[in-house]
């Protein structure tokens, strides 16, 4: 299942009593979570029908108990597991094969009615995992895969206008996704600026492309990776200072740290990267100041500003972007 054929499903009042939301785009995956926390949970009490599980810490136990617990005052409660793959040996194995159990039992209860929503998130799945096919009907994968090469952006950017209502004139979707490239979040956000400038109902041309089109210039965003991934904390900061100042929204500047810290773990686990040789021999540079755990616990990190971000928190934006740097750089 696609992102978009889950949004339609969900649109019909109707849900699955497990999900696999698995792949590598951060804003696809972040769009189902949002389709399915509101289409289970609605204008109900979250504080007890959401539970958060992380893979990093969380015992099989727990999550059995999450997904046998009865919803408070709601017809639906939603338990959310991430990375279920996050710990390795003996630990990692009981989560997993919890997660089969855990499904096995949401799906008979909703023979009768669904009560209990799993929802389990992972960056990247083996689909031979025994667990990843126990997502099998009426569970099911929402595939979060980035679209492949310069088309698939271009229909991303086409999608992507229709959802939000806005006409594009010929060339301008191409004209979009040359100038940013696969950066789905700076693309949507782009599209909207794009909107404001045609005005009210009118289509978005290159010229308004061309006009609009973020200046998040890629040597800037290299700089602060760079004094990240080098250990520079304080030129980090500098770097972030000047990007915010600019304008740099932060869930892009977040976006960006997010995509390249998933590089960094790619290099570190021995997994090929794709790019100029420059560049690739510069992060597997970078990788070897981290371990694996760490990098875990960095990507950990930027969820939980991401959170902070959509609202989840007290903290104020700029402090939360300020303390992750400076924890990705030590």
């Amino acid at each position: 299942m696609t992102p978009a054929e889950l949004q339609e499903e969900l649109a019909q009042g109707m849900f699955r009593p497990a999900y696999l939301v698995a792949g590598a785009e951060p804003l696809y995956r972040d769009d189902a979570l949002r389709a399915l926390r509101a289409a289970v949970l609605g204008d109900g009490p979250a504080d007890f029908n959401l539970d958060r599980l992380d893979g990093t810490q969380a015992g099989p136990g727990a999550l059995i108990d999450a997904v046998r617990a009865l919803p408070v005052m709601a017809e639906h409660r939603l338990v959310l597991l991430r990375e279920p793959e996050a710990r390795r040996g003996a630990k990692g194995e009981a989560l997993t094969q919890a997660v089969v159990e855990a499904v096995a039992e949401v799906t008979d209860a909703a023979k009768e009615t669904v009560e209990t929503v799993l929802v389990v998130v992972a960056t990247k799945v083996d689909k031979r995992s025994k667990w990843v096919k126990a997502f099998g009907a009426p569970a099911v994968l929402v595939a979060c895969d980035p679209p492949k090469g310069g088309k698939g952006v271009v229909s991303f950017v086409r999608e992507e206008a229709a959802r939000q209502g806005t006409k594009l004139e010929s060339g301008a979707a191409e004209a979009l996704a040359e100038v940013i490239g696969p950066q789905l979040l700076l693309l949507r956000n782009e599209l909207e600026k794009a909107a404001l400038l045609a005005g009210l109902g009118e289509p978005i041309t290159r010229a308004h492309i061309v006009m609009g089109a973020a200046d998040v210039a890629e040597e800037p965003i290299w700089d602060l990776t760079d004094a990240i991934g080098e250990g520079r904390g304080a030129d980090a900061l500098g770097v972030l200072d000047k990007l915010q100042g600019s304008g740099a929204p932060a869930p892009v500047l977040l976006a960006s740290l997010a995509g390249h810290f998933r590089k960094l773990n790619r290099a570190s686990a021995g997994g090929r990267l794709q790019g100029h040789p420059f560049a690739v021999k510069k992060l597997e540079r970078q990788a070897k100041r981290y371990t694996q755990r760490r990098l875990r616990a960095c990507l950990s990190a930027i969820h939980e500003v991401d959170e902070i971000l959509k609202g989840q928190g007290h903290l104020p934006a700029d402090l939360a972007m300020q303390r992750l740097v400076l924890g990705l750089s030590a």
